[in-house]
């Protein structure tokens, strides 16, 4: 009998999401919930695997309790992450050693300034494509090796794996210690620092240069993998067989979710933090302007497909941080209400570099400013700025984009929880000066992992299935005029500034 679904678990920074979806791409059913975010000290951020794979399979139960989805109709799994978050466990009890060490947390910034010494901040990037910065994955697993004692024996011995949160959450799919599957896709493998984008395996000279062991690292696989990475257990959450095939990168799963397979397009996501990728074909294209060269996506054995990224840490995160750590509303939908009471943000701009500046810039000694305060400013004011600086940061990625590709963007295609923020979408297209478009599916992100899986198992045929599923929900024309955004976007510069070089 025909299956009639594809599933993705979507594995996020502040909570685990289950999705099945139909033929056409369209949702049938979905669970969220969130995990608990853990702050040891200052400018650390950890998370508990344990919690995410026992909400992980909360989910899935919830979903299947709900009763639309048989799981014999499913036909196969996909897993889209979190990228860089670091976890380090035992293969033979699948209890982690430390807590998952999180993408924002910059906890290995004296390893990453002791690494810099030899070479500079670009020391790796020929080979990877990436930054000497604390966001990525091999000074986490560094950091762990040499402070949480018995690690580097146990990783020597065999008995310790590593992986980014995908890997984790596959493995336990497949069986955990019963023989789970211990792989990562090409993209997670591009993001911590340790994969050569032109054989895309692990590079030995780096793994030696951060003394981390090679058999401690998953095997890595294409993103959409015919050759199935594993089955989930007849006792596990499913309780039947279904192979789990698709692997991507969080960001690269909503550039597969948006259809991006052209050189030259793009989509940005607006989540924790914000991601744009463009596609710049099957050679990777270094960058000269502070962005990363990484994986787009690997399908079978065709060739890989490389992409640009500007990555933002901090947009949907300050609309949580007005409301958690200032209280300045119960609800994050309630930032647009707020903002609306204003016709601008007075003046002031708002820089959450919260854990440093990422792209364009790649410096962790930067910290958060609100400047341009005066008696007339009110919450409301700073609650626009807050949302406008989604749009300012992810402007300063569009420009980088622009000039290391020689692309000028015709259009911004976005996905992602805020981007039913009406207000912040006119304002992005304003400040771009371009049109962004909204797809009828957001959770793009889900959509790709599905995909990856799909694809594999012959669910859909091929990119074209993919390309017809996409549908255009609403776009927003650029209305402001060329002058009032220069002077506007001058200011946001100026305020960036400021922000560097806090941290002495």
């Amino acid at each position: 009998m025909a299956k009639k679904y594809a599933a993705a678990v979507d594995q996020g920074t502040t909570g685990t999401r289950f999705m099945v979806f139909d033929h056409a791409g369209q949702v049938v059913d979905w669970k969220y919930l969130e995990h608990e975010q853990i702050y040891p000290q200052a400018g650390w951020v950890e998370h508990n695997p344990m919690e995410i794979w026992a909400r992980t399979q909360d989910v899935i139960n919830l979903v299947l309790k709900n009763g639309k989805v048989d799981p014999k109709d499913i036909a196969a799994i996909g897993v889209t992450n979190q990228r860089e978050t670091t976890i380090i466990w035992d293969k033979h009890t699948g209890k982690p050693y430390y807590n998952a060490i999180v993408w924002q947390c910059t906890r290995t910034k004296d390893i990453c300034d002791e690494l810099a010494k030899d070479g500079g901040q670009d020391r790796f990037r020929p080979k990877v494509g990436l930054p000497l910065a604390t966001y990525f994955s091999g000074p986490k697993i560094k950091w762990i090796l040499d402070n949480v004692e018995g690690v580097r024996k146990a990783a020597e011995k065999g008995d310790a794996l590593f992986g980014n949160i995908d890997t984790w959450e596959i493995w336990w799919l497949t069986g955990g210690p019963k023989g789970g599957a211990h792989v990562t896709d090409v993209t997670n493998a591009s993001r911590t620092m340790l994969m050569n984008l032109e054989t895309l395996d692990w590079d030995d000279e780096i793994l030696k240069i951060l003394g981390i062991p090679r058999q401690m690292l998953p095997e890595i696989r294409p993103s959409s993998d015919p050759k199935i990475y594993g089955y989930t257990p007849k006792d596990g959450p499913f309780g039947t067989e279904i192979p789990v095939c698709g692997d991507l990168g969080d960001q690269q799963g909503a550039f597969v979710g948006q259809t991006c397979f052209s050189p030259g397009e793009a989509k940005n996501t607006y989540g924790t933090g914000c991601f744009m990728l463009l596609n710049t074909g099957t050679k990777p294209v270094p960058s000269k302007s502070g962005l990363l060269t990484t994986l787009g996506y690997k399908i079978g054995d065709q060739p890989a497909v490389y992409a640009l990224e500007g990555s933002i840490a901090i947009t949907g995160a300050l609309v949580q941080w007005l409301r958690d750590n200032l209280g300045f509303y119960d609800f994050s939908k309630h930032i647009e209400d707020y903002a609306r009471q204003v016709e601008d943000s007075g003046g002031v701009y708002f820089v959450p570099a919260f854990s440093g500046l990422f792209a364009p810039y790649w410096m962790s000694d930067a910290r958060g400013v609100i400047v341009g305060l005066t008696r007339f400013i009110n919450k409301y004011h700073i609650c626009r700025a807050a949302l406008e600086a989604t749009a300012y940061q992810t402007r300063e990625v569009l420009d980088a984009m622009e000039k290391d590709s020689g692309v000028k963007l015709a259009a911004l295609k976005v996905d992602g929880g805020m981007v039913y923020n009406e207000l912040l979408m006119q304002f992005q297209a304003d400040i771009l000066g371009v049109p962004v478009v909204r797809p009828t599916v957001a959770e793009t992100t889900s959509l790709g992992a599905a995909y990856a899986a799909g694809l594999a198992v012959g669910f859909w045929n091929n990119l074209e299935d993919l390309r017809e599923n996409w549908g255009v929900d609403k776009t927003w024309e650029p209305k402001m005029d060329a002058e009032t955004r220069a002077k506007l976007y001058k200011g946001w510069l100026k305020a960036v500034e400021r922000s560097m070089h806090w941290l002495e």
